[in-house]
């Protein structure tokens, strides 16, 4: 029997990282709403210049791989890439605007759902879930009724916001079935850049067939755009897979909740955004329900390997 894999011990550095990628994550919801831009324009912009950030590297270093993909051998692996790109679109252009819609501690929570619609994917496919999942999806679930439904009296436009949030976390379970399949072979870097450039294509064809202005804003917008790219896009996702490395993946997926409440403090901070009161029960029932559906999943998986959730159980947002 092959001696188990030990991490090394938790470090200041990779307590920082972790740090810091909570912080980088939670400002999305913010930017969003700073930036005076549409939210199917900054996504386009920020995938975009994600992308321009990542080729350069991933075609000097990955050149072999983007060959295999054009090749027959890797038609199918290069088609999941496709269409985790267009599953990754769709959840920016549903995630994002719900942020501009509702509130952002409610987007955010409600978007951080993702593990349950990953959950039941996984169900779809056959595979059996532990009660404890089960029960963490009824709770997640509930508590996204509950938020919603404190909606109701508020404003149509919240109430869109939640919807659009929620099916934002359903898109990105989406998105992580197809990177999962992509990434069996392929490394993630060239995973990335492929998505990532498929993903402001899509995007850039819906904004010029809805009319979406593309250019034309403010030095703010500019910046806030940037700092999403530098935060969310880039800097919190490397740091969350730079502690991969020394943290337990179901340690990190839920620690990545504590964006939800990272989000609401800067809204409150600096947007003057205060949670509505009504709400809070729904958002703290959902993110208990997440962190159980990640927990039961992963406590699955260590006893039986056809039990598990879906692989890459680090949540996406923002």
């Amino acid at each position: 029997m092959p001696a188990p894999h030990h991490r090394p011990p938790l470090d200041p550095l990779t307590t920082g990282a972790v740090g810091l990628a909570v912080v980088a994550v939670s400002s999305s919801g913010p930017l969003i709403v700073y930036a005076a831009a549409p939210a199917l324009a900054i996504a386009f912009w920020r995938n975009l210049l994600a992308v321009a950030v990542l080729s350069p590297f991933s075609l000097s270093r990955r050149r072999v791989e983007f060959r295999a993909l054009a090749s027959r051998v890797g038609r199918r692996e290069g088609l999941f890439c496709v269409l985790s790109g267009v599953a990754l679109a769709a959840h920016f252009a549903t995630w994002m605007p719900s942020a501009q819609l509702t509130s952002i501690a409610t987007a955010t929570a409600l978007g951080a759902t993702q593990p349950v619609w990953q959950g039941l994917i996984a169900r779809a496919q056959g595979r059996r879930l532990p009660p404890l999942v089960w029960i963490g999806i009824a709770v997640a679930v509930g508590g996204a009724v509950v938020a919603t439904g404190a909606d109701v009296g508020i404003s149509g436009r919240a109430v869109l916001g939640d919807l659009l949030a929620v099916a934002g976390g359903m898109f990105a379970a989406i998105y992580t079935a197809f990177g999962e399949r992509a990434r069996a072979s392929i490394s993630t870097t060239t995973y990335t850049t492929i998505c990532y450039g498929i993903c402001a294509l899509v995007l850039l064809v819906v904004c010029l067939l809805g009319g979406v202005r593309l250019v034309g804003f403010d030095g703010r917008t500019w910046l806030a755009i940037l700092a999403l790219v530098a935060g969310a896009q880039l800097l919190g996702h490397s740091m969350f897979n730079y502690a991969l490395h020394r943290i337990p993946a179901t340690t990190v997926s839920v620690l990545i909740l504590l964006e939800v409440p990272g989000a609401a403090l800067l809204g409150w901070l600096w947007l003057g955004q205060s949670p509505r009161p009504q709400a809070l029960l729904g958002l703290a029932l959902a993110l208990v329900g997440v962190a159980v559906v990640v927990l039961g999943g992963a406590r699955a998986g260590s006893r039986a390997a056809p039990t598990a959730l879906p692989a890459d159980p680090v949540p996406l947002n923002g």
